[in-house]
């Protein structure tokens, strides 16, 4: 019987807004498992000031570090007026906020309720597929669903 001491061990808990890792060998983790409370409440003290939506805290054995996830300065984008659905994916994804990163379906509809623009879900999957479909906008699989972004445009060489 060969001993499994050595080898990495962790565990990872959610609980609210935290989320807290664990990792190290099995001593070390259930070790710091047994200081968890002490550790959830130094971190909560430490960021009750801060307004941010989300909050990742991960932990590692034996020196617990933070990392911090995306906290916007603004959660939406402002959009002009616009005539058709099509239309106000499009400003919405052309707006900083939709280039930073690929966005989901119902983060884009949240955008767009911001903008006080509802459109059904049917109307919003339709468009976006026109759209891929039109080389206007990529697409792809994640973790999350999919996501969808502009697609890059070709830069063609101009003649000197």
């Amino acid at each position: 019987m060969t001993k499994r001491l050595s080898e990495e061990f962790s565990i990872r808990v959610r609980v609210g807004e935290y989320e807290v890792e664990v990792k190290g060998s099995r001593s070390e983790v259930l070790d710091t498992i047994k200081e968890l409370p002490n550790l959830i409440s130094n971190f909560s003290k430490a960021f009750e000031n801060l307004k941010a939506k989300e909050a990742t805290v991960a932990v590692k054995a034996p020196v617990p570090t933070v990392a911090k996830t995306e906290s916007p300065v603004e959660r939406y984008p402002k959009i002009p007026k616009v005539g058709s659905c099509s239309e106000a994916l499009l400003k919405v994804l052309e707006s900083d906020w939709g280039k930073w990163r690929p966005r989901t379906v119902t983060e884009l509809k949240e955008a767009l309720a911001a903008n006080n623009l509802h459109f059904p879900g049917r109307t919003l999957a339709a468009d976006l597929l026109a759209l891929v479909r039109k080389g206007v906008v990529r697409c792809w699989k994640t973790d999350k669903g999919y996501v969808y972004i502009l697609a890059e445009k070709e830069v063609l060489a101009q003649p000197p």
